[in-house]
Protein backbone atom coordinates (compact mmCIF):
# COMPACT_ATOMS: atom_id res chain seq x y z
CA UNK A 1 0.00 0.00 0.00
CA UNK A 2 1.42 3.44 -1.39
CA UNK A 3 0.77 6.44 1.04
CA UNK A 4 -1.23 9.10 -1.02
CA UNK A 5 0.79 12.96 -0.32
CA UNK A 6 -2.10 14.37 2.04
CA UNK A 7 -1.09 13.91 5.62
CA UNK A 8 -4.68 12.69 6.98
CA UNK A 9 -4.44 9.58 4.05
CA UNK A 10 -1.09 9.00 5.04
CA UNK A 11 -2.63 8.40 8.96
CA UNK A 12 -5.45 5.93 7.68
CA UNK A 13 -2.66 4.01 5.44
CA UNK A 14 -0.72 3.18 8.87
CA UNK A 15 -3.79 2.11 10.43
CA UNK A 16 -4.71 0.07 7.93
CA UNK A 17 -0.65 -1.15 8.05
CA UNK A 18 -0.90 -1.80 11.82
CA UNK A 19 -4.07 -3.53 11.57
CA UNK A 20 -2.63 -5.97 9.47
CA UNK A 21 0.28 -6.59 11.81
CA UNK A 22 -1.93 -7.03 15.00
CA UNK A 23 -3.86 -10.18 12.55
CA UNK A 24 -0.45 -11.64 11.92
CA UNK A 25 0.47 -11.63 15.45
CA UNK A 26 -2.74 -12.83 16.83
CA UNK A 27 -1.76 -15.71 13.80
CA UNK A 28 1.25 -16.39 15.39
CA UNK A 29 -0.09 -16.99 19.14
CA UNK A 30 -3.20 -18.97 17.25
CA UNK A 31 -0.84 -21.65 15.54
CA UNK A 32 1.41 -24.20 17.07
CA UNK A 33 3.30 -23.92 13.73
CA UNK A 34 3.69 -20.23 12.07
CA UNK A 35 3.40 -20.89 8.26
CA UNK A 36 6.63 -19.60 7.28
CA UNK A 37 10.02 -21.02 5.58
CA UNK A 38 13.32 -20.22 6.03
CA UNK A 39 12.90 -19.03 2.30
CA UNK A 40 10.09 -16.22 3.49
CA UNK A 41 12.60 -15.44 6.30
CA UNK A 42 15.83 -14.91 4.03
CA UNK A 43 13.52 -12.40 1.51
CA UNK A 44 12.54 -10.98 4.62
CA UNK A 45 15.80 -10.03 6.14
CA UNK A 46 16.54 -8.93 2.76
CA UNK A 47 13.51 -7.10 2.32
CA UNK A 48 14.27 -5.09 6.01
CA UNK A 49 17.40 -4.42 4.95
CA UNK A 50 16.51 -2.71 1.44
CA UNK A 51 13.79 -1.15 3.86
CA UNK A 52 16.34 0.62 5.60
CA UNK A 53 17.98 2.27 2.54
CA UNK A 54 14.80 3.03 0.53
CA UNK A 55 12.30 3.70 3.63
CA UNK A 56 9.99 0.54 2.02
CA UNK A 57 9.05 -2.62 4.35
CA UNK A 58 8.02 -5.39 2.39
CA UNK A 59 6.72 -8.84 4.44
CA UNK A 60 6.01 -12.04 2.84
CA UNK A 61 3.14 -14.43 4.95
CA UNK A 62 2.94 -17.87 3.54
CA UNK A 63 2.94 -16.32 -0.29
CA UNK A 64 -0.46 -15.05 0.62
CA UNK A 65 -0.41 -12.09 1.84
CA UNK A 66 1.85 -8.87 1.02
CA UNK A 67 1.90 -5.63 2.64
CA UNK A 68 3.59 -2.57 1.81
CA UNK A 69 4.54 0.42 4.09
CA UNK A 70 6.23 3.59 2.96
CA UNK A 71 7.02 5.85 5.73
CA UNK A 72 8.67 9.09 6.03
CA UNK A 73 9.70 11.51 8.24
CA UNK A 74 6.16 13.42 8.37
CA UNK A 75 3.59 13.68 10.88
CA UNK A 76 1.06 11.40 10.40
CA UNK A 77 3.79 8.20 9.37
CA UNK A 78 5.45 5.24 11.28
CA UNK A 79 9.22 5.98 11.02
CA UNK A 80 11.37 3.33 9.99
CA UNK A 81 13.04 2.05 12.56
CA UNK A 82 9.69 1.35 14.85
CA UNK A 83 8.40 -0.73 11.43
CA UNK A 84 11.88 -2.49 11.27
CA UNK A 85 11.32 -3.29 15.36
CA UNK A 86 7.87 -5.01 14.80
CA UNK A 87 8.96 -7.02 11.60
CA UNK A 88 11.89 -8.22 13.42
CA UNK A 89 9.58 -9.61 16.49
CA UNK A 90 7.15 -11.34 13.62
CA UNK A 91 10.38 -12.97 12.52
CA UNK A 92 11.42 -14.36 15.37
CA UNK A 93 7.95 -15.32 16.48
CA UNK A 94 7.74 -17.70 13.33
CA UNK A 95 11.40 -19.60 13.94
CA UNK A 96 10.01 -20.59 17.45
CA UNK A 97 7.48 -23.21 17.59
CA UNK A 98 4.62 -23.56 19.74
CA UNK A 99 6.26 -24.32 22.99
CA UNK A 100 7.85 -20.69 23.24
CA UNK A 101 4.26 -19.10 22.72
CA UNK A 102 4.39 -18.22 26.57
CA UNK A 103 7.51 -16.21 26.05
CA UNK A 104 5.99 -14.22 22.94
CA UNK A 105 2.79 -13.31 25.28
CA UNK A 106 4.21 -10.28 26.64
CA UNK A 107 6.17 -9.25 23.44
CA UNK A 108 2.42 -9.63 22.02
CA UNK A 109 0.76 -7.93 24.71
CA UNK A 110 3.51 -4.99 24.05
CA UNK A 111 2.88 -4.72 20.63
CA UNK A 112 -0.73 -4.46 20.85
CA UNK A 113 0.03 -1.48 23.57
CA UNK A 114 1.71 -0.04 21.31
CA UNK A 115 -0.44 -0.25 18.37
CA UNK A 116 -3.40 0.84 21.09
CA UNK A 117 -1.21 4.06 21.47
CA UNK A 118 -0.65 4.52 17.82
CA UNK A 119 -4.08 4.26 17.48
CA UNK A 120 -4.98 6.87 20.24
CA UNK A 121 -2.42 9.33 18.39
CA UNK A 122 -3.96 8.55 14.87
CA UNK A 123 -7.45 9.69 16.18
CA UNK A 124 -5.99 12.38 18.31
CA UNK A 125 -4.49 14.03 15.25
CA UNK A 126 -7.77 13.40 13.26
CA UNK A 127 -9.87 15.21 15.26
CA UNK A 128 -7.34 18.22 15.62
CA UNK A 129 -7.55 17.99 12.23
CA UNK A 130 -11.30 18.12 11.57
CA UNK A 131 -11.37 20.77 14.87
CA UNK A 132 -8.82 23.17 12.41
CA UNK A 133 -11.01 22.53 9.28
CA UNK A 134 -14.77 22.97 10.90
CA UNK A 135 -12.51 26.10 12.66
CA UNK A 136 -11.71 27.40 8.55
CA UNK A 137 -15.07 26.86 7.49
CA UNK A 138 -16.75 28.90 9.98
CA UNK A 139 -13.93 31.46 9.67
CA UNK A 140 -14.68 31.23 5.60
CA UNK A 141 -18.18 31.52 6.25
CA UNK A 142 -18.10 34.61 7.99
CA UNK A 143 -15.53 36.41 5.86
CA UNK A 144 -17.85 35.65 2.43
CA UNK A 145 -21.15 37.30 4.76
CA UNK A 146 -19.35 39.61 5.96
CA UNK A 147 -18.11 40.73 2.92
CA UNK A 148 -21.68 40.51 1.45
CA UNK A 149 -22.50 42.66 4.03
CA UNK A 150 -20.02 45.83 2.89
CA UNK A 151 -20.91 45.18 -0.82
CA UNK A 152 -24.51 46.28 0.43
CA UNK A 153 -23.29 48.85 2.74
CA UNK A 154 -21.84 50.25 0.29
CA UNK A 155 -23.87 49.99 -2.29
CA UNK A 156 -26.62 51.49 -0.70
CA UNK A 157 -24.28 54.23 -0.31
CA UNK A 158 -23.87 54.78 -3.52
CA UNK A 159 -26.97 55.18 -4.12
CA UNK A 160 -27.64 57.61 -1.31
CA UNK A 161 -24.44 59.74 -2.48
CA UNK A 162 -26.41 60.11 -5.70
CA UNK A 163 -30.04 60.89 -4.53
CA UNK A 164 -31.92 63.64 -4.21
CA UNK A 165 -33.33 62.69 -1.25
CA UNK A 166 -31.21 61.21 1.16
CA UNK A 167 -27.28 63.21 0.18
CA UNK A 168 -24.67 61.15 2.83
CA UNK A 169 -23.04 64.74 1.97
CA UNK A 170 -25.14 65.91 4.49
CA UNK A 171 -24.83 69.75 5.41
CA UNK A 172 -22.18 70.18 2.69
CA UNK A 173 -23.30 71.37 -1.08
CA UNK A 174 -21.41 69.54 -3.91
CA UNK A 175 -20.64 71.55 -6.50
CA UNK A 176 -20.05 70.79 -10.13
CA UNK A 177 -20.10 72.48 -13.77
CA UNK A 178 -20.71 70.55 -17.31
CA UNK A 179 -19.51 72.40 -20.25
CA UNK A 180 -20.80 71.45 -23.98
CA UNK A 181 -20.01 72.66 -27.34
CA UNK A 182 -20.37 71.89 -30.81
CA UNK A 183 -18.81 72.17 -34.76
CA UNK A 184 -22.26 71.58 -36.90
CA UNK A 185 -21.87 71.70 -41.02
CA UNK A 186 -25.84 72.65 -41.85
CA UNK A 187 -27.30 74.15 -44.70
CA UNK A 188 -31.00 74.24 -43.76
CA UNK A 189 -30.94 75.43 -41.01
CA UNK A 190 -34.65 76.34 -39.27
CA UNK A 191 -36.17 77.61 -35.63
CA UNK A 192 -39.45 77.19 -36.62
CA UNK A 193 -41.62 73.91 -37.31
CA UNK A 194 -44.23 73.44 -39.76
CA UNK A 195 -47.92 73.65 -38.85
CA UNK A 196 -46.48 74.35 -35.14
CA UNK A 197 -46.21 77.69 -32.99
CA UNK A 198 -42.92 76.88 -30.96
CA UNK A 199 -40.68 78.12 -28.16
CA UNK A 200 -38.15 77.98 -26.24
CA UNK A 201 -34.18 77.04 -27.84
CA UNK A 202 -35.08 75.00 -30.44
CA UNK A 203 -33.62 74.53 -34.16
CA UNK A 204 -31.46 73.02 -36.04
CA UNK A 205 -28.55 75.60 -35.27
CA UNK A 206 -26.05 76.94 -37.67
CA UNK A 207 -22.75 75.95 -39.46
CA UNK A 208 -19.57 76.26 -37.47
CA UNK A 209 -18.46 76.07 -33.54
CA UNK A 210 -21.23 77.25 -30.97
CA UNK A 211 -20.51 77.30 -27.26
CA UNK A 212 -23.46 75.15 -25.62
CA UNK A 213 -24.76 76.03 -22.41
CA UNK A 214 -22.47 76.14 -19.01
CA UNK A 215 -24.16 74.38 -16.63
CA UNK A 216 -23.59 75.32 -12.83
CA UNK A 217 -25.16 72.79 -10.12
CA UNK A 218 -25.09 73.54 -6.58
CA UNK A 219 -27.15 70.71 -4.05
CA UNK A 220 -27.01 69.80 -0.75
CA UNK A 221 -29.49 68.56 2.31
CA UNK A 222 -30.68 71.40 4.29
CA UNK A 223 -31.30 69.32 7.16
CA UNK A 224 -32.76 66.00 8.35
CA UNK A 225 -35.92 67.09 6.71
CA UNK A 226 -35.13 68.81 3.09
CA UNK A 227 -32.76 68.67 0.32
CA UNK A 228 -32.18 71.31 -2.12
CA UNK A 229 -31.09 72.25 -5.32
CA UNK A 230 -30.34 75.13 -7.74
CA UNK A 231 -28.86 75.07 -11.20
CA UNK A 232 -27.93 78.06 -13.62
CA UNK A 233 -27.50 77.95 -17.23
CA UNK A 234 -25.07 80.37 -18.48
CA UNK A 235 -24.83 80.72 -22.51
CA UNK A 236 -24.14 83.36 -25.25
CA UNK A 237 -26.32 85.48 -27.00
CA UNK A 238 -25.24 87.32 -29.71
CA UNK A 239 -22.19 87.88 -28.24
CA UNK A 240 -23.72 88.67 -24.72
CA UNK A 241 -23.56 86.34 -21.25
CA UNK A 242 -27.06 85.45 -20.20
CA UNK A 243 -27.40 83.78 -17.28
CA UNK A 244 -30.63 81.73 -16.56
CA UNK A 245 -32.00 80.05 -13.25
CA UNK A 246 -32.82 76.71 -14.66
CA UNK A 247 -33.73 74.99 -11.65
CA UNK A 248 -34.41 76.07 -7.91
CA UNK A 249 -36.25 73.90 -5.49
CA UNK A 250 -36.56 71.99 -2.17
CA UNK A 251 -37.81 68.38 -1.54
CA UNK A 252 -39.00 66.97 1.45
CA UNK A 253 -37.03 63.46 2.53
CA UNK A 254 -38.93 62.25 5.53
CA UNK A 255 -42.80 61.92 4.92
CA UNK A 256 -44.17 58.43 5.50
CA UNK A 257 -45.43 56.22 3.38
CA UNK A 258 -43.08 56.41 0.03
CA UNK A 259 -44.68 60.26 -0.48
CA UNK A 260 -42.58 63.22 -1.60
CA UNK A 261 -43.01 66.85 -1.94
CA UNK A 262 -41.25 68.95 -4.19
CA UNK A 263 -41.23 72.67 -4.56
CA UNK A 264 -39.80 75.90 -6.52
CA UNK A 265 -38.90 75.38 -10.16
CA UNK A 266 -38.22 72.30 -11.53
CA UNK A 267 -38.28 69.50 -14.81
CA UNK A 268 -41.41 68.23 -15.24
CA UNK A 269 -42.37 64.82 -15.12
CA UNK A 270 -44.43 65.04 -18.43
CA UNK A 271 -42.30 62.52 -20.93
CA UNK A 272 -39.15 60.11 -19.96
CA UNK A 273 -36.58 62.53 -21.28
CA UNK A 274 -37.56 65.94 -20.03
CA UNK A 275 -36.46 64.88 -16.40
CA UNK A 276 -33.04 64.71 -17.77
CA UNK A 277 -30.43 67.64 -18.37
CA UNK A 278 -30.03 68.00 -22.28
CA UNK A 279 -26.04 66.63 -21.42
CA UNK A 280 -27.36 63.55 -20.10
CA UNK A 281 -29.32 62.75 -23.59
CA UNK A 282 -28.20 60.06 -26.38
CA UNK A 283 -27.54 62.38 -29.28
CA UNK A 284 -26.77 65.95 -30.08
CA UNK A 285 -30.28 67.38 -29.74
CA UNK A 286 -33.98 67.11 -28.29
CA UNK A 287 -36.22 64.64 -30.85
CA UNK A 288 -38.56 66.60 -32.89
CA UNK A 289 -41.95 66.12 -30.38
CA UNK A 290 -39.87 68.06 -27.23
CA UNK A 291 -39.19 71.02 -29.63
CA UNK A 292 -42.82 71.28 -30.87
CA UNK A 293 -44.97 70.53 -27.40
CA UNK A 294 -42.09 71.35 -24.98
CA UNK A 295 -39.79 74.00 -26.57
CA UNK A 296 -37.07 71.84 -26.10
CA UNK A 297 -37.89 71.22 -22.04
CA UNK A 298 -40.91 71.56 -20.00
CA UNK A 299 -40.39 73.91 -17.09
CA UNK A 300 -42.52 73.78 -13.91
CA UNK A 301 -42.62 76.53 -11.63
CA UNK A 302 -44.90 75.06 -8.53
CA UNK A 303 -45.50 71.90 -6.55
CA UNK A 304 -45.11 68.41 -6.97
CA UNK A 305 -46.21 65.49 -5.13
CA UNK A 306 -45.23 61.75 -5.47
CA UNK A 307 -46.11 58.47 -4.07
CA UNK A 308 -44.57 55.41 -4.09
CA UNK A 309 -46.13 51.95 -3.80
CA UNK A 310 -44.70 49.47 -1.45
CA UNK A 311 -44.80 47.20 -4.11
CA UNK A 312 -42.35 44.39 -6.07
CA UNK A 313 -42.78 46.17 -9.14
CA UNK A 314 -42.29 50.03 -9.22
CA UNK A 315 -45.84 51.92 -8.93
CA UNK A 316 -45.13 55.89 -8.96
CA UNK A 317 -47.92 57.93 -9.32
CA UNK A 318 -47.37 61.97 -8.98
CA UNK A 319 -49.56 65.14 -10.00
CA UNK A 320 -48.17 68.84 -10.58
CA UNK A 321 -49.32 72.33 -10.12
CA UNK A 322 -47.83 74.84 -12.27
CA UNK A 323 -48.47 79.07 -12.20
CA UNK A 324 -45.00 79.34 -14.00
CA UNK A 325 -44.74 80.50 -17.67
CA UNK A 326 -42.61 77.39 -19.18
CA UNK A 327 -43.94 76.31 -22.48
CA UNK A 328 -46.84 76.00 -23.30
CA UNK A 329 -47.73 77.17 -20.56
CA UNK A 330 -48.22 80.95 -19.78
CA UNK A 331 -47.91 82.48 -16.48
CA UNK A 332 -51.07 84.11 -14.74
CA UNK A 333 -51.34 86.39 -11.47
CA UNK A 334 -54.44 84.16 -10.45
CA UNK A 335 -54.71 81.80 -7.16
CA UNK A 336 -55.25 78.91 -9.38
CA UNK A 337 -52.68 77.21 -10.74
CA UNK A 338 -52.21 77.72 -14.98
CA UNK A 339 -51.45 74.33 -15.77
CA UNK A 340 -51.35 71.11 -14.04
CA UNK A 341 -50.37 67.34 -15.03
CA UNK A 342 -50.69 64.01 -13.60
CA UNK A 343 -48.31 61.17 -14.42
CA UNK A 344 -47.59 57.37 -13.26
CA UNK A 345 -44.65 55.17 -14.03
CA UNK A 346 -44.05 50.89 -13.93
CA UNK A 347 -40.77 49.14 -14.02
CA UNK A 348 -39.81 45.85 -13.13
CA UNK A 349 -36.83 43.33 -14.27
CA UNK A 350 -36.98 40.51 -16.53
CA UNK A 351 -34.19 38.19 -15.05
CA UNK A 352 -30.86 39.22 -14.48
CA UNK A 353 -30.17 41.21 -17.40
CA UNK A 354 -33.24 43.22 -18.51
CA UNK A 355 -35.12 46.11 -16.62
CA UNK A 356 -37.92 48.06 -18.37
CA UNK A 357 -40.08 51.19 -17.87
CA UNK A 358 -43.40 52.56 -18.72
CA UNK A 359 -44.92 56.24 -18.35
CA UNK A 360 -48.28 57.80 -19.32
CA UNK A 361 -48.79 61.47 -18.12
CA UNK A 362 -51.15 64.09 -19.20
CA UNK A 363 -50.44 68.18 -19.62
CA UNK A 364 -53.71 70.38 -19.05
CA UNK A 365 -52.95 74.29 -19.82
CA UNK A 366 -55.01 76.93 -19.62
CA UNK A 367 -53.46 79.02 -22.28
CA UNK A 368 -53.85 83.11 -21.72
CA UNK A 369 -52.11 84.96 -24.57
CA UNK A 370 -49.55 82.56 -25.00
CA UNK A 371 -46.80 83.50 -27.51
CA UNK A 372 -44.56 81.22 -29.83
CA UNK A 373 -41.39 83.81 -29.38
CA UNK A 374 -37.97 82.10 -28.91
CA UNK A 375 -34.85 82.68 -26.87
CA UNK A 376 -34.19 85.90 -26.93
CA UNK A 377 -35.95 87.22 -28.93
CA UNK A 378 -39.22 89.52 -28.17
CA UNK A 379 -43.06 88.38 -28.01
CA UNK A 380 -44.56 87.18 -30.75
CA UNK A 381 -47.33 88.79 -32.09
CA UNK A 382 -49.29 86.31 -32.78
CA UNK A 383 -51.38 84.71 -29.45
CA UNK A 384 -53.10 81.59 -28.49
CA UNK A 385 -55.64 81.86 -25.26
CA UNK A 386 -57.74 78.44 -24.62
CA UNK A 387 -57.71 75.00 -23.39
CA UNK A 388 -54.26 72.82 -24.80
CA UNK A 389 -54.26 69.22 -23.33
CA UNK A 390 -51.17 66.69 -24.56
CA UNK A 391 -50.80 63.59 -23.55
CA UNK A 392 -47.62 61.32 -23.70
CA UNK A 393 -46.69 57.73 -23.05
CA UNK A 394 -43.30 56.77 -22.87
CA UNK A 395 -41.15 52.79 -22.74
CA UNK A 396 -38.11 52.12 -21.86
CA UNK A 397 -36.05 48.64 -22.00
CA UNK A 398 -32.45 48.22 -20.94
CA UNK A 399 -30.06 45.10 -21.33
CA UNK A 400 -26.84 44.50 -19.89
CA UNK A 401 -25.18 40.83 -18.64
CA UNK A 402 -26.13 40.37 -15.43
CA UNK A 403 -26.82 43.92 -15.41
CA UNK A 404 -23.58 45.30 -15.49
CA UNK A 405 -23.24 47.72 -18.03
CA UNK A 406 -19.43 48.40 -17.85
CA UNK A 407 -19.00 46.30 -20.85
CA UNK A 408 -22.10 45.99 -23.12
CA UNK A 409 -25.61 47.12 -22.92
CA UNK A 410 -28.40 48.32 -24.95
CA UNK A 411 -31.18 50.79 -24.38
CA UNK A 412 -34.59 51.16 -26.11
CA UNK A 413 -36.40 54.15 -25.94
CA UNK A 414 -39.79 56.09 -27.40
CA UNK A 415 -42.46 57.92 -26.92
CA UNK A 416 -45.85 59.49 -28.44
CA UNK A 417 -47.56 62.20 -28.27
CA UNK A 418 -50.78 63.31 -28.87
CA UNK A 419 -52.33 66.96 -28.43
CA UNK A 420 -55.42 68.63 -28.89
CA UNK A 421 -55.76 72.54 -28.76
CA UNK A 422 -59.06 74.83 -28.93
CA UNK A 423 -59.53 78.45 -28.31
CA UNK A 424 -58.66 81.96 -30.10
CA UNK A 425 -55.38 82.47 -32.03
CA UNK A 426 -54.28 85.81 -33.70
CA UNK A 427 -58.37 86.54 -33.81
CA UNK A 428 -59.16 83.22 -35.84
CA UNK A 429 -61.01 80.16 -33.84
CA UNK A 430 -58.81 77.32 -33.70
CA UNK A 431 -59.50 73.62 -33.25
CA UNK A 432 -56.25 71.18 -33.81
CA UNK A 433 -54.16 68.36 -33.21
CA UNK A 434 -50.85 67.64 -33.47
CA UNK A 435 -49.10 64.02 -32.87
CA UNK A 436 -45.04 63.34 -32.40
CA UNK A 437 -43.76 60.23 -31.84
CA UNK A 438 -39.22 59.11 -31.58
CA UNK A 439 -37.94 55.54 -31.36
CA UNK A 440 -34.45 55.21 -30.37
CA UNK A 441 -31.85 52.40 -29.94
CA UNK A 442 -28.25 53.20 -28.24
CA UNK A 443 -25.92 49.95 -28.41
CA UNK A 444 -22.46 49.85 -25.79
CA UNK A 445 -20.74 47.12 -28.23
CA UNK A 446 -17.41 47.92 -25.99
CA UNK A 447 -16.21 49.57 -23.04
CA UNK A 448 -16.59 53.81 -23.52
CA UNK A 449 -17.78 53.44 -27.28
CA UNK A 450 -21.97 53.65 -28.46
CA UNK A 451 -23.27 53.54 -31.30
CA UNK A 452 -27.25 55.23 -31.51
CA UNK A 453 -29.68 55.43 -34.11
CA UNK A 454 -32.98 57.68 -33.62
CA UNK A 455 -36.36 58.52 -36.24
CA UNK A 456 -38.56 61.30 -34.87
CA UNK A 457 -41.34 63.03 -36.12
CA UNK A 458 -44.17 65.75 -35.69
CA UNK A 459 -47.37 66.38 -37.93
CA UNK A 460 -50.28 68.80 -37.67
CA UNK A 461 -53.50 68.63 -38.78
CA UNK A 462 -55.00 72.17 -37.40
CA UNK A 463 -57.62 72.84 -40.21
CA UNK A 464 -58.35 74.75 -42.76
CA UNK A 465 -59.31 77.98 -41.00
CA UNK A 466 -55.85 78.84 -40.58
CA UNK A 467 -54.46 79.13 -43.68
CA UNK A 468 -51.82 82.18 -44.52
CA UNK A 469 -50.75 81.87 -40.50
CA UNK A 470 -47.85 79.94 -38.74
CA UNK A 471 -50.38 77.05 -37.94
CA UNK A 472 -50.99 76.43 -41.83
CA UNK A 473 -50.72 72.90 -42.12
CA UNK A 474 -47.96 71.56 -43.94
CA UNK A 475 -49.25 68.90 -45.73
CA UNK A 476 -46.95 66.49 -44.79
CA UNK A 477 -45.10 65.62 -41.65
CA UNK A 478 -41.60 66.49 -40.26
CA UNK A 479 -39.25 64.18 -39.63
CA UNK A 480 -35.46 63.10 -39.19
CA UNK A 481 -33.15 60.34 -39.14
CA UNK A 482 -29.91 60.71 -36.98
CA UNK A 483 -26.92 58.26 -36.36
CA UNK A 484 -24.10 59.08 -33.68
CA UNK A 485 -21.09 57.21 -32.17
CA UNK A 486 -19.70 58.75 -29.23
CA UNK A 487 -16.48 57.50 -27.02
CA UNK A 488 -16.62 58.27 -22.73
CA UNK A 489 -12.90 58.29 -21.92
CA UNK A 490 -14.29 58.66 -18.32
CA UNK A 491 -17.65 59.34 -16.58
CA UNK A 492 -17.15 62.80 -16.79
CA UNK A 493 -16.22 63.68 -20.56
CA UNK A 494 -17.43 62.15 -23.51
CA UNK A 495 -17.46 62.75 -28.00
CA UNK A 496 -19.70 62.52 -30.05
CA UNK A 497 -20.13 62.57 -33.72
CA UNK A 498 -23.57 62.66 -35.35
CA UNK A 499 -25.19 62.41 -38.75
CA UNK A 500 -28.60 63.73 -39.47
CA UNK A 501 -30.99 63.40 -42.35
CA UNK A 502 -33.20 66.31 -41.64
CA UNK A 503 -36.57 66.40 -43.48
CA UNK A 504 -37.95 69.16 -41.41
CA UNK A 505 -38.46 71.67 -43.84
CA UNK A 506 -39.57 70.52 -47.73
CA UNK A 507 -35.95 70.57 -48.83
CA UNK A 508 -34.13 67.76 -46.88
CA UNK A 509 -30.79 68.38 -45.84
CA UNK A 510 -27.60 66.89 -44.77
CA UNK A 511 -25.82 67.56 -41.38
CA UNK A 512 -22.93 66.91 -39.54
CA UNK A 513 -22.40 67.56 -35.70
CA UNK A 514 -18.56 67.15 -33.86
CA UNK A 515 -19.50 67.76 -30.17
CA UNK A 516 -17.78 67.52 -26.47
CA UNK A 517 -19.27 67.17 -23.13
CA UNK A 518 -17.23 67.61 -19.35
CA UNK A 519 -17.94 67.54 -15.96
CA UNK A 520 -16.44 69.02 -13.34
CA UNK A 521 -16.70 68.60 -10.16
CA UNK A 522 -19.62 66.97 -8.30
CA UNK A 523 -22.03 64.69 -10.62
CA UNK A 524 -24.34 62.36 -9.05
CA UNK A 525 -25.81 59.98 -10.90
CA UNK A 526 -29.01 59.86 -13.30
CA UNK A 527 -32.19 57.94 -12.87
CA UNK A 528 -33.41 54.76 -14.87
Amino acid sequence: MVLPPTSRQKVHACSRSLSYLANLFMHCQRDSVVPLNYSDIFWTSINLTIASASRRCKVVVSGSVVVIFRAGVRSGCIPVKTISAILVLILLAALFPAAHADDLGSEVAELRQLLSQLQQDYESRVSDLEARLARAEQLASGAKREASEAFDIAEQTSIDQTSGGAAANTFNPSVGTTLSARYANIDGSWEDIPGFVTAGEIGSGKTGFTLGEVEFNVKASVDDRYFGNVTFAIHDDGGETEVELEEAWLQTTGLPAGIALTGGRFFSAAGYLNGFHRHADDFSDRPLPYQAFYGGQYLVDGIQARWIAPTSLLFEFGAELNWGGGFPASANDETTPGAHTLFAKLGGDVGAGNSWQLGVSWVSVDAIERGGAHHGEAEAVSTFTGDSDLAAMDLVWKWAPNGNSGQRSFKMQGEYFRRSESGDFDGLEYDGDQTGWYLQGVWQFKPRWRLGLRHDAVDADNGSLLVGTELEDPGRNSSRDSLMLDWSPSAYSRLRLQYTNDEVLAESDQQWMLQYIMSIGAHGAHAF
